[in-house]
């Protein structure tokens, strides 16, 4: 197959827990092309999607990790499948590119995750689609009414709607002498929606990394453990990844909400589970599986690399 992965620049991704990297080495290995798309490299054309691609040659080490050919410009039909790999945030420029990526698969391309559930599926609003496996959240850009859902719960996670890695997540308390400015920053005084979330002791634990691959529940997840004195598991928060084997409950989460994905044609997913409770849906660029990989052997970069053979075929 000829593999185009849309990613940040090539020079900003970290081979030693890249995702995208981990599938770009599983389908070297299984004889695959590949190329990359960096940001601002789709263009529209008298109705054609072109993209400035980069072929890759990987050199199976991590640094470097890869060498490039000079660029090329391709349709995205070119390609057998086109791996949309962007980081978050979600912002206007992201949106723009699921446009484009949605008008090249009205003419043939084959686009994962697909354009429309990447709009569809807010990474931090998905959740709430299965309330009964959700913790009490709340959403609104209100003051007032975020002051009353603290005040009730008592202990209270605020994090914004279009981030990753743990960026601008508190945790708040009616106590916190902060939490008026917290409030007024994170809503922009009224004029950002944010979600808030019952705190859940269970991060202790850690926060669980569940990926789902094609409908498909991988049997590991990564529980990402907050470093002493924070509340944020996220690894890039600094937090400790530890793979494990799902429990009865996480399987069971991650099966009830995997038939909805894969008929939103999501082929990659990550749960982020916390306790026995499901806090988000990633969409975008789940991650984790190199840490996977290295503590359990637990190929999923192959796993997705499989399942596109299968789609393709």
């Amino acid at each position: 197959m000829k593999l185009a992965f849309i990613v940040d620049p090539l020079e900003s991704l970290q081979p030693k827990k890249d995702s995208s990297i981990e599938m770009m080495r599983a389908a070297e290995r299984r004889g695959h092309t590949l190329h990359a798309i960096e940001p601002g490299g789709l263009q529209l054309v008298q109705g054609q999607v072109l993209a400035r691609t980069i072929p890759l040659a990987l050199t199976g080490s991590d640094s470097p990790w890869y060498s490039a050919a000079d660029p090329q410009l391709l349709p995205l039909t070119h390609f057998d499948a086109v791996l949309m790999r962007k980081d978050p945030p979600v912002d206007s420029e992201y949106l723009y590119a699921t446009h484009l990526l949605e008008l090249a698969e009205r003419v043939g391309a084959r686009v994962f995750n697909r354009p429309r559930a990447l709009r569809d599926f807010n990474e931090k609003l998905a959740a709430a689609r299965f309330p009964d496996l959700c913790p009490p959240l709340l959403v609104s850009c209100r003051e007032e009414t975020l002051r009353e859902f603290v005040r009730i719960q008592g202990d209270v996670i605020l994090k914004p709607l279009d981030s990753m890695g743990g960026n601008e997540i508190f945790r708040v308390s009616q106590q916190d002498p902060n939490f008026g400015v917290i409030l007024e920053t994170m809503t922009r005084r009224g004029q950002r929606t944010i979600m808030a979330q019952r705190y859940l002791p269970a991060i202790v634990e850690g926060d669980k990394r569940i990926l789902v691959v094609d409908g498909e529940v991988v049997p590991y997840c990564l529980a990402r453990i907050p470093a002493t004195g924070e509340t944020r598991g996220n690894l890039a928060a600094g937090g400790t990844g530890r793979a494990q084997p799902l429990s009865p409950r996480d399987r069971f989460i991650a099966e009830t909400v995997a038939p909805t994905l894969k008929e939103a044609g999501l082929l990659l997913v990550g749960l982020d589970v916390i306790g026995d409770c499901l806090t988000e849906i990633n969409v975008t660029s789940p991650t984790c599986m190199r840490e996977i990989r290295d503590q359990t052997g637990l190929d999923s970069g192959q796993a997705v690399i499989e399942a596109l053979e299968r789609i393709v075929r």
